[in-house]
């Protein structure tokens, strides 16, 4: 391996560093003090100088005869980022202009015992730049990103994480660097370079099946023979097959039939059952050369797209069927977890998975203006049963297909599905993001005349190049052009459709900032809802790290600078004010605080009201609409401190959003909403069985603890895997039955019980604004703190209704069980998981307890 200590120089060799790699320019340049964190205040525009000047890293390394005198050695990169010369003792080894792809040079003929080698880096930016001047014959927009996101320009121009040039929720830092692993692979006869298992269920034979596919380099002019075992110990399966490998660079596929007296766990989705995997070992023994041991873990499950008409509705189904099950997915959009990929370590994608996990999620689609995730983090969806809807990195721009951008884009697409076909995780490959969408809505003001040329490309690139690949490569899982798309009718379309955002076919992406989000029916009816959100800024104590005391107000420079969605601190504003009271306070520390709070509060109970929206929708039809099978919010994660649509706080802390997530994705919910004056509760499951259940609505007085009228109705059942109307009642019955109650004195909460303990959470239903809430008093809310094993209890109590209680430990890592919650009990216990060593006394002292009526 070449991990390790390089040295790197800049263009005119003014600076020079020692440098990690994997790693890039700005790390490099932060380790060794030479910047600030790049994160710090304006820092990304500070430090703009770094991507527009060009990086060389280098480094000599020795190597053993025993190396030197093998039959080939090749020099690896699994990845460069991204425009480079290699450059091995002086001789050109070949040029490099795609982060996303893997790089082999033969280096035979050139390696010797002393070595020095070299990667010339050149600005990406100027690049971009250059390749869009040499595209002449017609522009391929956009060129620029708007002014609010203070980015690079030509980035699709590039095959390079789309974001890095600046995103509306992320900074411009166009990094340079080695940014995986760097090798040195030698062999005599043959090697193995990718290895592959895809499981299938043979219906005809009610058996299950792998399909194993192992491509090797191989040395010399003449084909190697030799024996190929497959064993996996617990299904007692064993094969051995002979094979013949060809000269050059070719594959092989076996087939192994799983004994079918053994009975096969398949892999389920969170919630859905296990995630069961089987070691598996696989044996080369060739004629020439030495023998491979391949150990794997081998996964059994089964994904359909279904896209079917259905009664009572024009139009297409939407939904995926896993294991034959079809399957509601519960979950969000996943960016980078950082803007230097080196800084995102196992143990970063750790804690954000499991996040996503433990708010009851089963999916996240990995949003296509990022990066391709590393191994690991597809380990971790596979362990844990997250879903991963897969993108291909375009993004929101259309994309040149001259010869030299496809060959680039073709290598990539061969290496992504082969290094990621084998997780089980993976249900979707999708061609891009809003691509469709930006040619059918014109976003980028293209003449009709034109728009042919641009349609071509499209479909060259996506259907001609992408999917082609995809298909031959893995038939296993379905794939879809873009999202959001029509699925089967934009392919009839002309893979352009009139209008991708119908919701009769495909998935939407839905965005409203001017409409009251409180109102469900602005929400679209949709059969797969892949993209929606609200903004909401990070808690105090992540912003401090990055701030200093003049930009703690949410007015400053800071707040402004770090807001890279146009108007976005205002919208937020004005959504907060539809419902709740601004924060007046003459302390700005306060004022800005209470902000923060506020639309922490905002975007947890918009997003509540629209996902709640959606999981209702899934069992009906209604004017032709409905039978909605997902709902995947933007966004899970953040890039940096910022304002942003995200429910994880860069650093993973949890905004109120993922603490409502635990609830309105919990395997069984009830949802209620208005409509012409009567509240409807519907009950929902994702459970496998029918349930029978007593629903319990309770209606609470603003003044006081104590409940004004209990209903418990018995019997009710709520079927497997749907959403059944379980209860309706006038607001003017249930107002005139609890006698002392309006709408704006009153408040409904209510909750499903069933046998063996099974509950949902208790969700709640404002009858008003709660800027119009009558009754509402300032309370004493408190807080104890005790240690219990390596969990921390908080007891709350409270002299009176709070809404929104909110509990803040600062920067202690951890997560709480429950926030954020309206308490109408006395007393609540709350527990602390945290992710690092703590102590109660640090808990205590760091602890902030906030409600609504705390906001003045």
């Amino acid at each position: 391996s070449l991990r390790g200590q390089w040295r790197l120089r800049s263009g005119n060799g003014s600076v020079s560093l020692r440098a990690e790699v994997p790693g890039c320019v700005h790390t490099a340049l932060l380790r060794r003090g030479l910047i600030q964190d790049p994160y710090y205040r304006f820092n990304d525009v500070v430090y703009r100088w770094i991507s527009l000047d060009n990086w060389t890293y280098s480094r000599t390394f020795k190597t053993t005869f025993g190396i030197r005198k093998r039959q080939k050695v090749n020099l690896v990169f699994e990845g460069v980022d991204t425009v480079a010369q290699i450059l091995l003792n002086n001789v050109t080894l070949g040029r490099t202009d795609n982060m996303f792809s893997r790089y082999s040079f033969d280096i035979t003929n050139v390696i010797k015992e002393v070595n020095f080698v070299e990667v010339r880096f050149l600005s990406a930016v100027s690049y971009a730049a250059e390749q869009s001047r040499c595209h002449k014959a017609y522009s391929i927009p956009p060129v620029c990103p708007p002014p609010v996101q203070k980015g690079e320009c030509h980035v699709n121009f590039i095959r390079k994480e789309q974001c890095s040039f600046s995103w509306d929720w992320g900074p411009s830092f166009p990094t340079q660097g080695i940014w995986k692993d760097v090798r040195i692979e030698a062999y005599n006869h043959y090697n193995l370079v990718y290895f592959s298992l895809t499981p299938f269920f043979v219906k005809s034979s009610q058996q299950w099946c792998l399909e194993v596919k192992a491509t090797f380099d191989v040395v010399g002019s003449k084909p190697i023979a030799g024996l190929v075992t497959v064993n996996i110990p617990e299904l007692q399966t064993q094969q051995t097959y002979s094979v013949k490998l060809q000269p050059g660079e070719g594959s092989i596929v076996l087939l192994v039939n799983i004994n079918k007296s053994s009975a096969v766990e398949p892999w389920w989705p969170n919630g859905h059952g296990n995630q069961t995997g089987y070691n598996m070992k696989t044996t080369f023994i060739m004629d020439a050369g030495y023998q491979i041991e391949k150990v794997s873990k081998a996964y059994f499950r089964t994904v359909e797209l279904v896209q079917e008409p259905i009664p009572g509705s024009p139009g297409l189904s939407f939904y995926f069927r896993i294991n034959g099950q079809p399957i509601f997915l519960k979950g969000s959009n996943w960016i980078p977890a950082d803007s230097f990929q080196d800084r995102v370590t196992y143990d970063t994608l750790r804690l954000l998975l499991k996040s996503a996990a433990d708010a009851n999620m089963n999916a996240l689609r990995v949003w296509g203006g990022g990066v391709y995730e590393q191994d690991e983090f597809y380990d971790i969806c596979d362990e844990t049963g997250i879903m991963v809807w897969q993108d291909f990195m375009f993004a929101c721009a259309l994309y040149p297909t001259d010869q030299n951008y496809l060959e680039s884009v073709r290598a990539e697409v061969f290496h992504q599905v082969r290094r990621l076909k084998s997780h089980p995780s993976i249900i979707l490959w999708s061609g891009n993001n809003e691509n469709e969408a930006a040619i059918a809505s014109n976003w980028f003001s293209i003449p009709s005349t034109e728009k042919e040329k641009y349609i071509r490309d499209y479909v060259m690139l996506y259907v001609k190049n992408i999917q082609e690949i995809v298909l031959s490569e893995d038939r296993s899982r379905p794939f879809v052009a873009s999202s959001p798309t029509n699925g089967l009718e934009s392919v009839k379309e002309g893979w352009i459709s009139r209008n991708p955002y119908d919701t009769h076919y495909g998935d939407t992406h839905f965005y409203d900032y001017s409409n009251d989000c409180w109102n469900w029916t602005v929400y679209p009816k949709t059969r797969f809802a892949s993209e929606y959100g609200f903004q909401s800024w990070p808690s105090f104590s992540t912003i401090q790290k990055v701030s200093s005391a003049e930009d703690w107000s949410y007015t400053s420079n800071f707040s402004l600078h770090r807001q890279h969605h146009e108007d976005g601190n205002v919208q937020m504003l004005q959504q907060i004010g539809r419902h709740f009271k601004l924060p007046q306070s003459t302390d700005p520390i306060k004022k800005f605080k209470d902000t923060i709070y506020l639309t922490q509060v905002m975007q947890a109970q918009c997003i509540k009201t629209e996902t709640e929206f959606y999981r209702a929708s899934q069992s009906e039809i209604i004017k032709g609409e409905g039978h909605t099978m997902g709902a995947l919010y933007w966004q899970l994660n953040d890039i940096w401190q910022a304002p942003s649509w995200a429910s994880l706080e860069y650093g993973g802390k949890w905004k109120l959003l993922h603490y409502f997530a635990q609830n309105f994705f919990a395997p069984l919910l009830p949802v209620a909403y208005e409509d012409k004056g009567v509240l409807y509760i519907y009950g929902v499951s994702d459970l496998h069985v029918d349930q029978k259940l007593t629903l319990r609505v309770v209606v609470h007085a603003w003044s006081s603890l104590q409940s004004v009228c209990t209903l418990a109705k018995e019997g009710v059942t709520v079927q497997a895997q749907s959403a059944v109307p379980i209860y309706e009642e006038s607001i003017s019955d249930i107002l005139q039955r609890c006698r002392n109650c309006t709408r704006k004195s009153c408040v409904i909460t209510f909750s499903l019980v069933g046998e063996d303990g099974l509950q949902s959470p208790t969700n709640h239903f404002f009858l008003s604004s709660l800027k119009d809430a009558v009754g509402l008093e300032k309370t004493q809310l408190s807080a104890s703190v005790s240690q219990q094993d390596d969990i921390y209890v908080f007891v709350l109590q409270t002299t009176g209704i709070a809404p929104f209680v909110s509990l803040d430990v600062g920067s202690i890592k951890g997560r709480f069980s429950d926030n954020g919650f309206l308490m109408t009990e006395k007393k609540k216990v709350v527990l602390f998981y945290p992710w690092e060593p703590t102590s109660v006394e640090e808990l205590e002292n760091s602890l902030t307890l906030t409600s609504l009526l705390d906001v003045v």
